[in-house]
């Protein structure tokens, strides 16, 4: 068995030099090649070194140039092919759709990476390696595996497995599935039934299957047709994301069947431990002569957990790292934080301690074992069965404080608020140690009948959290403030619930640079809300704000900003809410700047279009 090398091998020499003719695995990435654990290639491509398999990197190649392909030659098991730490078309486009012109998972920032990049490099290496397996990963496969709402064509899509020549997708968090995938083809087996994975089957095969036991799900010509068939295949497949519970869900495609597995059981906290023990260089490649940008801000970030029960519902986290919170020991997160003292750039200042959520670390349920998560309620603080207690993560924050070399612990990554309140001395431990001036935070929305739909907590307890944190902060003797990250245009919000918050952000004089169109993301509840006007957890019709109107709710939050002032003033008239437009402090337009702007309408209408 080779050593973990400091770097995997990128290049036919540094190949040559480690004594590989021929690769087990080669690995096909959208992003640069970085070898942090924040970096879904450099885990993967350990977890696989570290099973017995040599492992090679081809980071964002030409699709254009098929020698960027052949350049390490064919594996003797499998490509694996990712867009990267993100889904190519977030990566590409703001939220309306404009070309970004940076991408910070490139070296130099500039984009190297094509549009839906899964498929472009999938089409590439089926035509280049005819029978060489071909395995999808990464956060763009993962959700993408069934039929989907994609906001960049405005249109329904097949599961990516059904444009992208593949034998296998791993979703989720994928380090099992990867290396019983290499086990299953070394042994000449094939890749079905294997947990956290999806495959397809040939349709005359599909008719000769017994379903029992299986979901079988509305299938893509359904869902392309019917808002109520989409909304249905949401629900029932959300219903099976739980490692525990979760059955195998079945979706028909005209040329082909998609079939998921159950996800892969949760990593115990052992095997965590070691897969972010494994020799990482946290560094970029060296053949990169421009840093990568991405790679600063978690240069020196320690990750204590996976997993997030907050299941709010615009974000993917739900179907990806799933609910269940895997926590690290405390020894091993601090024997990394004593490995970056060492680390000739680090300068004492440990960016993060966290994970999706930081305060989850150590948080557990009782039923999540033998039950998983719930499947017809969300975990709260109120629930008896959630042990709310932070004094694992405080007892690791303490212990991080006191180490040589290092002289600040921050928290980056942002808390969940309402499990904070659940115990209050945490927020004063935070306060005092570890908010480096401001605090991340998500109320996203304070209208009731929103953050309803978000799934998050409503005004009155943020209300509660700041009025707790600035009395933390002033015991700690320090001037701090929150940064609450705010959303516009998600459904179900209207013009006056817009009005609501942007008086909000005016009365609680809140900073509001943080603000988010809402984006369509690809199997997220939001983004079912936004392509059909049905909320599938409950099959109600619910508003969806569109063309000039986002425009509009965008604006209200950011009303300080001169040139949103036509408008804001055109929201407020249409919200008959003209006493906001005149002098004082209390408008959110001086009447001087009022300068309205014709009215476009916005129509809506299904059959996969949306103007």
């Amino acid at each position: 068995m080779i050593p973990q090398p400091p770097f995997l091998p990128m290049t036919r020499e540094e190949a040559d030099a480690l004594g590989i003719g021929e690769f087990d695995v080669i690995l096909i990435t959208g992003d640069a090649y970085v070898d942090h654990p924040s970096f879904g290639t450099a885990i993967i491509g350990r977890v696989l070194w570290d099973a017995g398999y040599t492992v090679g990197v081809i980071a964002q190649p030409d699709w254009k140039k098929p020698d960027d392909f052949l350049r390490l030659g064919r594996p003797r098991l499998f490509f694996s092919i990712s867009s990267g730490n993100v889904d190519s078309m977030v990566n590409a486009f703001t939220p309306r759709k404009k070309r970004r012109s940076t991408d910070a998972y490139s070296p130099g920032g500039r984009p190297r990476r094509p549009d839906r990049a899964v498929i472009v490099y999938a089409n590439r290496v089926r035509s280049l390696f005819p029978g060489t397996p071909i395995v999808l990963g990464g956060i763009e496969a993962s959700l993408r595996r069934f039929a989907h709402y994609d906001h960049w064509s405005d249109s329904v899509r097949q599961a990516i497995l059904a444009d992208a020549p593949a034998d296998a997708l791993v979703y989720g968090m994928g380090e099992r599935q990867v290396v019983e995938i290499a086990g299953r083809l070394a042994a000449g087996k094939d890749l079905r039934e294997i947990r956290g994975t999806a495959v397809t089957i040939p349709v005359a095969e599909w008719r000769e299957t017994d379903p029992a036991g299986m979901v079988v799900i509305p299938g893509y010509p359904e869902v392309r047709e019917s808002p109520e068939a989409y909304a249905r295949a949401f629900a029932l497949h959300a219903r099976e994301q739980d490692p525990v519970r979760g059955r195998t869900v079945v979706q028909s495609h005209p040329k082909t069947v998609v079939v998921q597995y159950p996800p892969a059981l949760p990593l115990d906290t052992a095997v965590l431990d070691h897969v972010y023990e494994l020799p990482y260089t946290r560094a970029a490649h060296p053949s990169y002569r421009e840093p990568v940008p991405a790679l600063e801000p978690v240069q020196f970030s320690i990750t204590t957990h996976r997993g997030c029960f907050g299941s709010c519902s615009f974000c993917a986290l739900t179907h990806h790292q799933g609910r269940i919170i895997q926590s690290r020991s405390p020894a091993s997160i601090l024997a990394e934080a004593r490995r970056l003292a060492t680390m000739r750039e680090f300068k004492g200042v440990v960016q993060d301690v966290g994970g999706p959520t930081a305060d989850m670390y150590g948080i557990f349920c009782s039923q999540w074992e033998k039950h998983g998560a719930c499947p017809d309620r969300r975990c709260s603080p109120d629930c008896p069965n959630l042990a709310t207690s932070h004094a694992a993560q405080v007892d690791l924050l303490r212990r991080l404080r006191t180490l040589s070399g290092v002289r600040q612990v921050h928290i980056q990554s942002g808390i969940r608020y309402d499990l904070a309140l659940a115990d209050p001395a945490y927020i004063d431990e935070i306060a005092a140690h570890h908010v480096s001036g401001h605090l991340k935070v998500a109320p996203e929305h304070i209208a009731k009948q929103v953050t309803t739909l978000m799934n998050k907590p409503g005004r009155e307890v943020f209300d509660r959290f700041r009025e707790r944190f600035a009395a933390a902060s002033r015991k700690a003797g320090k001037e701090q403030y929150l940064l609450p990250y705010l959303m516009s245009g998600h459904p179900g919000c209207t013009i006056k619930d817009s009005i609501e918050l942007a008086e909000y952000i005016r009365d609680k004089r809140l900073y509001t640079e943080q603000v988010q169109d809402f984006t369509p993301t690809p199997m997220t509840r939001s983004t079912c809300m936004y392509a059909t006007g049905i909320d599938p957890m409950t099959m109600e019709r619910v508003h969806v704000p569109a063309g000039r109107e986002k425009e509009i709710q965008r604006a209200l939050l950011q009303y300080r900003d001169p040139k949103n002032r036509g408008l804001v003033a055109e929201g407020l008239r249409q919200a008959g809410r003209e006493d906001l437009i005149g002098s004082g402090w209390a408008c959110l337009i001086p009447a001087r700047h009022d300068k309205p702007e014709r009215e476009r309408a916005a129509t809506q209408r299904w059959s996969g279009r949306r103007r």
